[in-house]
C-alpha cells in the first residue's frame, strides 16, 4: 500500500524535476506536440502517477511521457513499456467477429442463440432475440455483470486484494450478466456491456472450435507483428517490460490509499477486456484496421456504423472511459468495438478507451488512420476530462 502523502510527494516531483519527455522520429517534431506534452503533464499534475503516449501521423511517430512508473524508485515512464489495455480489447473481438462473416462462417445478423444455445435464457433474457451485431454495438439489453453488486462487492474495496487472484471463466461472468433482467427490449436502446464481449468471445470460440486467445493472436497479433502484444487469459503477470499499475480500490475519497494492482488475474475481464499491449502496437493495429487491412470494405462499414451513446457509469469513482460525458453529448456513436468521437473543432475520430484495476487507457484515429494517438495512465482514478484534453490537444491545438 502506498500512502496519500507519498503518492502526492512523487506526482510532485515529477512534474516539478523531469516534467514531461518527448522522442521523435523524422517528421514528428516535439514542438508539434507541445500541447499533447501539456495535456499529459496536466494528468500527472492532477494525481496520476505516470502517462505515456504514442502519436503515429504519416511517417512520423512522437512518443510522450510524464511522471513515473514506479512510486518506489521513481522510474519515469518509458515509450516501450506495457500496460493492461481493458476495453481497448473490444475492437480486436469485434474485428475477429467480422473476419468470421467476411469469410461466410457467421453472419451478424445471426441469433446467439443460433451460436449458444439455451445460453441466454432467463430472467427476461432470450437470445433468440438477440443479434451477433447487439452484442457488438451494445443494444442488446443485457445487463454488464461488472455493474453487479456481488461482483463490486469482491472485485473493489480491499475485497479486491483479497480476491485479485481469483479469476472467472466466461460462463461465470455470463451467469452474473443474465442474472439480472434486461435494461431494455433488444434493439430499443444503447448500454454499455462488458457481457455483451464475453458473448462474443464464446461465439468466436464456438465458430472456430479454437479459443480466443488463439484467434486474436493468429488473426490480428501476428499478421501485423504486434509483438509486445498478449492476450493473458488467467496469467496473473503483465510481461516484458512495465511500470507498475496503481489504484485505488475504486475508493471516490481523494485521500483514498493506493495499491499496487500491478498482478491480478485478468479472466475478469475476458474478451471485454483482458489484453496487454504497448501505445506503439495499439497505433499500429487502429492504423491498419481503419486502413482496410484487416477487414474488407463492407466489414470495416460496418463496423463504423455507429448507434447514438449516452451516458453510462463505469465503476465507483470514475466514469468508464467509453462513456459519454456532457462534452460530448450528441456527438458520439459507437459502431461494433468502436466509438466516434467529434471533437470541438469539427475533426471526428475513432477509437476506443479502457479500464481495469490500475490502468486507463486511450485510442483515437482519423477515419483513414492517417493521424492516431494511444496513451495510458497508470492509475484507474482521475478525471476522464483529462483525456479528452489530451485528444483536443493532438487534433485540434496545434
Amino acid at each position: 500500500m502506498v500512502s496519500a502523502v507519498a503518492v502526492a510527494a512523487a506526482v510532485t516531483a515529477a512534474v516539478a524535476v523531469p516534467a514531461s519527455a518527448g522522442t521523435a522520429r523524422p517528421g514528428g517534431s516535439p514542438a508539434a506536440h507541445a500541447e499533447t506534452r501539456a495535456a499529459l503533464d496536466a494528468i500527472v499534475a492532477a494525481g496520476t502517477p505516470g502517462v505515456l503516449a504514442r502519436v503515429t501521423e504519416g511517417r512520423s511517430r512522437w512518443s510522450g511521457t510524464s511522471g513515473v512508473a514506479d512510486l518506489g524508485t521513481g522510474q519515469p515512464r518509458r515509450p516501450v513499456d506495457r500496460f493492461r489495455i481493458g476495453s481497448l480489447t473490444k475492437p480486436f473481438t469485434a474485428t475477429v467477429l467480422l473476419q468470421l462473416e467476411a469469410e461466410g462462417v457467421l453472419s451478424l445478423d445471426d441469433s446467439v442463440e443460433d451460436w449458444l444455445p439455451g445460453v441466454v435464457r432467463g430472467h427476461g433474457n432470450d437470445g433468440r432475440n438477440i443479434s451477433l451485431r447487439q452484442l457488438l454495438n451494445h443494444t442488446s439489453g443485457i445487463f454488464n455483470y461488472n455493474n453487479d453488486a456481488g461482483f463490486l462487492a469482491k472485485f473493489t474495496g480491499k475485497s479486491f486484494l483479497t480476491h485479485r487472484y481469483d479469476g472467472a471463466t466466461p460462463e461465470e461472468l455470463v451467469a452474473i450478466g443474465l442474472s439480472h433482467p434486461p435494461v431494455f427490449a433488444p434493439g430499443t436502446g444503447w448500454s454499455y456491456s462488458d457481457t455483451n464481449y464475453i458473448l462474443a468471445g464464446l461465439v468466436i470460440e464456438r465458430a472456430t472450435g479454437k479459443s480466443y486467445a488463439s484467434q486474436v493472436t493468429r488473426r490480428i497479433i501476428k499478421p501485423l507483428k504486434l509483438r509486445a502484444t498478449t492476450v493473458p487469459g488467467s496469467s496473473a503477470a503483465v510481461p516484458g517490460p512495465h511500470g507498475r499499475h496503481y489504484s485505488k480500490l475504486y475508493d471516490d475519497d481523494p485521500d483514498a490509499a493506493v495499491h499496487d494492482v500491478t498482478e491480478f488475474n485478468p479472466s475478469v475481464a475476458g474478451a471485454a477486456g483482458q489484453i496487454v499491449s504497448t501505445t506503439g502496437d495499439l497505433n499500429r493495429f487502429l492504423r491498419a484496421l481503419l486502413r482496410g487491412r484487416l477487414l474488407p470494405d463492407e466489414q470495416l462499414e460496418e463496423m463504423l456504423t455507429g448507434v447514438p451513446i449516452g451516458e453510462e457509469e463505469g465503476f465507483p469513482g470514475r466514469a468508464d472511459a467509453d462513456a459519454d460525458t456532457d462534452a460530448d453529448e450528441g456527438t458520439a456513436a459507437y459502431g461494433l468495438g468502436l466509438r466516434s468521437d467529434t471533437l470541438s473543432c469539427g475533426v471526428t475520430v475513432w477509437g476506443h478507451g479502457g479500464q481495469v484495476p490500475g490502468s486507463l487507457s486511450r485510442a483515437a484515429a482519423t477515419r483513414e488512420g492517417d493521424h492516431v494517438i494511444a496513451f495510458n495512465r497508470n492509475g484507474d482514478w482521475g478525471d476522464q476530462a483529462l483525456e479528452d484534453a489530451v485528444l483536443e490537444a493532438e487534433f485540434c491545438d496545434r
